[in-house]
């Protein structure tokens, strides 16, 4: 259906008539005589376009989606980087297994390599062919477990690592290739990749890969494995910021020196955090830990860095309501963005019970000092 010259046409003709909503972009169809059940396929694919251009840019106007491959499709500035670091390696030949709609295909075959995507959902295998159609790129349709590798020299794993609700998790039961699988490539081909949800625990990491977290402009997207022969450190953070990678790397076992509250804090990003780097970052910085558990940096000079959001610390305020409402009213406080490290508390209700009013706004950190309890007020910083 997606090559038919009446879906295209269609396709068309919904993308001028999107931005009217669903019932108007549906009943300007209508009038212009496109059958209805053509124009709801054409208005999902239209919609969903416009939902890409956040992780495809302009690409996103040529490539079809399904809802679920558009949610699980790998962002383009991390595709494409991975791409190129396989083209470096010398890699020729890729399997993408659990290829989804093709944006990892799509980024290998980019970079001048011959890609055997697999995936196992004929629906969502027809949708990656079309992605990459006029691309040295060949879509199967079938189980990755039982695909012969031995035409390629390395490989993409994409194990499906979520809940039936949508939520993102990690565990080694029920991923699809299965764990053993997908792990046991890391030593079977010459080159592999493992793409996995950001929660996968330091220790089912094997030894000699390199594992490395990933943000794009503060949301933390992904963890993947390395194999030995393109491992170039233990830990590696890569914080995307406006298109630019900007990386962090280091054995991922340091510990930050201690200290105190400092004038300004910063708050990793969730990359650096959960590669284990918070050390290396802190040095950046010339900062310390004032509680050797929570991620919380602390020096005495601002400093602009991709790695972490830096705040002045104005005050330590009462952790205990009715005092913290108090003081947040004495520092007129009236709109606050809340942050936590290390608390229990419940943000949202915290929030309704303080009560605000005043013209100023600030930031409030819940965190630990010491191993006790405590709340700072900050504004922002550089």
């Amino acid at each position: 259906m997606l090559d038919t010259a009446g879906f295209n046409a269609a396709l068309a003709a919904a993308e001028k008539v999107v931005d009217r909503g669903p019932v108007g972009a549906a009943t300007a169809l209508r009038s212009a005589g496109v059958d209805p059940t053509l124009a709801a396929a054409a208005l999902t694919q239209a919609t969903l376009r416009r939902a890409a251009v956040g992780k495809f840019g302009a690409a996103a106007g040529s490539m079809f989606f399904t809802r679920t491959g558009l949610e699980q499709a790998t962002r383009a500035p991390v595709s494409t980087a991975r791409a190129a670091r396989l083209a470096r390696a010398g890699v020729t030949t890729v399997a993408d297994l659990g290829c989804g709609i093709g944006a990892d295909s799509r980024a290998f075959a980019l970079a001048g390599l011959s890609v055997l995507a697999v995936e196992a959902d004929p629906e969502t295998a027809a949708v990656a062919r079309a992605n990459l159609r006029g691309l040295d790129a060949t879509v199967v349709t079938g189980d990755a477990t039982t695909v012969d590798l031995s035409a390629v020299d390395a490989a993409l794993c994409d194990p499906a690592r979520r809940t039936a609700g949508g939520r993102r998790v990690f565990s080694t039961a029920g991923l699809s290739p299965p764990w053993e699988f997908a792990v046991g490539l890391l030593a079977r081909l010459p080159f592999a990749v493992l793409k996995l949800a950001p929660g996968i625990p330091h220790d089912l990491i094997p030894a000699g890969a390199e594992a490395g977290w990933v943000s794009v402009d503060g949301d933390l997207v992904e963890a993947a494995l390395w194999s030995p022969s393109l491992a170039e450190v233990p830990r590696r953070a890569t914080v995307f910021r406006a298109g630019t990678a900007h990386e962090l790397t280091g054995p991922g076992t340091v510990q930050a020196p201690p200290g105190g509250v400092r004038r300004y804090v910063f708050d990793p990003d969730g990359a650096v955090t959960r590669a284990g780097l918070v050390a290396e970052f802190a040095e950046t910085v010339d900062g310390v830990l004032a509680d050797p558990q929570i991620a919380f940096v602390y020096a005495d000079r601002p400093a602009r860095t991709p790695f972490a959001r830096c705040l002045e610390v104005v005050d330590e305020v009462p952790v205990a309501t009715k005092k913290l409402r108090a003081a947040l009213r004495a520092h007129g406080i009236g709109r606050l963005e809340i942050r936590k490290r290390g608390s229990a508390q419940d943000v949202e209700k915290l929030r309704h019970e303080l009560r605000l009013s005043g013209d100023g706004s600030g930031v409030l950190l819940l965190t630990k000092i010491a191993d006790r309890s405590a709340a700072l007020l900050c504004r922002g910083g550089e």
